[in-house]
């Protein structure tokens, strides 16, 4: 991805349930920050998934992330975070900048099927914008926001150049023919990537919660759909790309 003059750190790794992530996420922020231009986390990778009540006590305010602030002089800063706001509780995606935040995405669409229940626990964001970064005009996803082709003829509006998405997938269709899930989201990934005509940053988490498996796979795809770097299923992996 030539837009970016020293590249990407993804960072596929498996969050606790608790706030250490945080801490966490610091120390791997300072060191990407000597050789990457922007690092890319998962959904939820400052709380983990499966907070259930433990949100009312686990997520943050804005105030409690001046630290990602303070970071983002050095690189800029993608993550995804269970946020406190006036009105209730997010899925948030969070874009650190220069010192300060350039943009929060509310994840739009929460799926409540299956092993699912978010909508029990998060209010739904209403929209998609996209923004302007050092990199290009940008925007944020978070995970079931791809599924919703609504939401893409919306995004389209907004041209975007990169577009950043925030996954925590569990792993669902084992096949002789491989890992159905994985497929699936490939498929989604490419058809967002030829529709904007945008480059595609995809971070999916990895590790278990309460029998949940994360399939990883994180990568990044051009214009045209065609995968450009790859992380492995099922491997807690910090890269530069």
């Amino acid at each position: 991805m030539s837009r970016f003059a020293k590249g990407l750190t993804l960072v596929q790794n498996a969050p606790r349930l608790n706030r250490s992530n945080l801490e966490d996420a610091l120390l791997l922020i300072e060191r990407a920050s000597k050789e990457s231009d922007v690092i890319v986390f998962s959904e939820l990778s400052l709380n983990g998934y499966m907070l259930q009540d433990k949100l009312h006590e686990d997520a943050w305010t804005l105030d409690e992330l001046s630290a990602l602030k303070e970071a983002s002089q050095k690189i800029d800063i993608v993550i995804g975070a269970a946020l406190k706001e006036v009105n209730g509780f997010y899925n948030a995606a969070l874009y650190f900048s220069e010192g300060e935040i350039k943009h929060i995405h509310h994840k739009v669409h929460l799926p409540n099927y299956g092993m699912f229940e978010e909508a029990r626990y998060f209010r739904p964001g209403n929209q998609i914008n996209s923004f302007e970064t050092k990199y290009g005009r940008a925007a944020m996803l978070v995970c079931e926001d791809l599924w919703e082709v609504n939401l893409l003829e919306d995004l389209e509006d907004e041209h975007p150049e990169i577009i950043y998405i925030l996954a925590a997938s569990p792993a669902r269709g084992f096949s002789d023919g491989g890992l159905e899930i994985a497929a699936t989201w490939q498929k989604l990934l490419e058809k967002a990537a030829r529709e904007m005509k945008a480059e595609i940053v995809f971070v999916n988490r990895v590790g278990f919660e309460d029998g949940l498996g994360f399939w990883g796979g994180s990568r990044l795809l051009n214009s045209d759909g065609k995968i450009t770097a790859q992380l492995p299923k099922f491997e807690d992996k910090i890269e530069k790309v």
